[in-house]
């Protein structure tokens, strides 16, 4: 791997390159947050960034701290009540990409934010659901950004906060698209058409088939014609590091 970037930044820079121009996206906390600001300050600078604080058509100068980062508000084309972010917005399917992390995720893509262990009695507790099962449910791509791990990457998880597929479909579940795209630092997951188990498409530059399947803690399937992503840009890391520096950037 070349000294000037690493798998973190490769999984923010490909996760930046899902979104396109007129998206309308819903922009999580954490790894979503910085990917979707790289996209707008790159190759995707007409991609409307919605925050499920209210904030719509947010235009930040530094990348926020949080969804309740005053930047939003204050760039935004609108900011309007949470109720109506989530009843207008979210639940009538004007949502064109929702970004999401994850505590943990099984192979069909259910996704866990609320507790490791027992609900009632748990090892863990985790910040919980937020948004995320509306936006799980509705938006019409679902990104996740995770990095990968047996400990994430579980056969079943321990509690279902946002729902993926099912071995027999999602219709019965949601009506939006799901979990359409995974990525983390080793590669992108796909939900395979027939299964809708999560299949590895891509892999990341100097990852292996074995790391990918070491880190992952069911049998993780790949694609036969599995493909490799393009190692990120000069341009992408430039601005992947001014964001982190949370510099302020002419929107």
């Amino acid at each position: 791997m070349p000294e000037n970037w690493n798998s973190a930044d490769m999984m923010n820079v490909a996760a930046a390159r899902e979104l396109h121009d007129g998206n309308v996206c819903l922009v999580g906390v954490g790894p979503p947050n910085l990917a979707a600001n790289l996209a707008r300050h790159t190759h995707a600078p007409d991609c409307r960034l919605v925050y499920e604080s209210g904030a719509i058509d947010a235009k930040p100068r530094r990348l926020p701290l949080s969804i309740g980062d005053d930047d939003l508000a204050a760039t935004a084309t609108s900011v309007v009540s949470v109720p109506e972010m989530f009843n207008y917005w979210v639940g009538a399917g004007r949502i064109d990409v929702g970004f999401l992390g994850a505590a943990q995720i099984d192979k069909f893509g259910n996704i866990n934010t609320t507790v490791i262990g027992d609900h009632d009695n748990p090892k863990t507790r985790l910040p919980g659901a937020g948004g995320a099962p509306e936006i799980a449910a509705n938006a019409g791509r679902v990104i996740v950004i995770v990095k990968q791990s047996t400990r994430t990457f579980v056969e079943k998880v321990d509690f279902v906060t946002s729902v993926g597929y099912g071995p027999t479909g999602r219709e019965r579940q949601a009506p939006g698209a799901g979990p359409t795209l995974v990525i983390t630092d080793h590669g992108v997951l796909e939900p395979d058409p027939e299964t809708n188990e999560l299949t590895m498409t891509r892999l990341h530059p100097g990852v292996t088939v074995e790391q990918a399947r070491a880190a992952t803690g069911w049998d993780l399937k790949f694609a036969a014609d599995i493909q490799s992503v393009p190692e990120p840009t000069e341009t992408e890391l430039d601005m992947l590091r001014r964001l982190r520096a949370r510099e302020v950037i002419d929107a």
